[in-house]
């Protein structure tokens, strides 16, 4: 069983969607600190041929609580603007139709007829819709609601988790190498590996020149499901030296 342990990052690149479809369980690592400036609800969208950097904004989001602590903000006009600006900047690629529905329903989840979504279940949410879309079979799971471990830190705790799943191959992103070290897995005869995703490109609606590493929904928007599936392929996996 192969497994992999990530923050819950809205809309993420695609490198991230990659190593959620190559493993068997993808762990959503929500009871641990939020970042402020992070990736957990910020991402990038292509707007008038440029980057845009857009955001969801919290309730009292702070570095001492934790993801799954932290609740969207209860300002009801942000989704309308993001999907404003979604609609203007993507309503001429080819996915439009297909994507846009599936868009809405990821920004105007409220969990019934609560307010006080948090972000971790937000995010957890708009995956049950993104692998749903691309085909994707992988687990899900949240940290915070199965291994009762967070008395342990770092490292120790990630291997704990592999532990618990029994799982025989951790990957990590590429950004891991100095975190993380293979005999530390070695006593739950768990293999490391690190994912080095390629530099993918595609048919870009609305740029002249190709903007790399967007939020996936800048593909979802411009190729087909079954145009993305091959990409999803497109990595390498490096072994431990440690």
């Amino acid at each position: 069983m192969t497994l992999a342990i990530m923050q819950p990052y809205v809309l993420p690149y695609i490198g991230y969607i990659q190593l959620m479809n190559t493993v068997d369980t993808f762990v959503f690592y929500d009871d641990v600190a939020f970042i402020n400036r992070g990736w957990v609800n910020r991402n990038r969208l292509l707007v008038n041929g440029k980057d845009y950097l857009f955001t969801i904004p919290l309730k009292e989001a702070s570095q001492n609580k934790m993801i799954r602590e932290i609740e969207l903000a209860n300002d009801p006009k942000w989704r309308g603007k993001l999907l404003k600006t979604i609609e203007q900047s993507y309503r001429k690629a080819p996915e439009y139709a297909t994507v846009m529905p599936i868009t809405e329903r990821i920004v105007n989840f409220q969990a019934g007829t609560r307010s006080d979504v948090s972000v971790a279940d937000y995010i957890f949410h708009s995956f049950t819709e993104l692998t749903a879309h691309l085909g994707i079979t992988t687990r899900l799971v949240a940290s915070s609601t199965v291994y009762e471990n967070g008395h342990l830190k770092a490292q120790e705790r990630i291997v704990d988790i592999c532990r618990q799943e029994g799982a025989e191959r951790y990957i990590n992103p590429i950004g891991g190498t100095d975190l993380y070290n293979q005999s530390a897995f070695n006593p739950i005869g768990c293999e490391l590996r690190f994912i080095q995703p390629h530099r993918v490109t595609y048919p870009q609606t609305g740029g002249t020149e190709f903007v790399p590493w967007l939020s996936i929904l800048d593909m979802l928007m411009n190729l087909s499901a079954e145009d993305i599936r091959p990409l999803l392929t497109q990595f390498d996996l490096i072994p431990s030296h440690g």
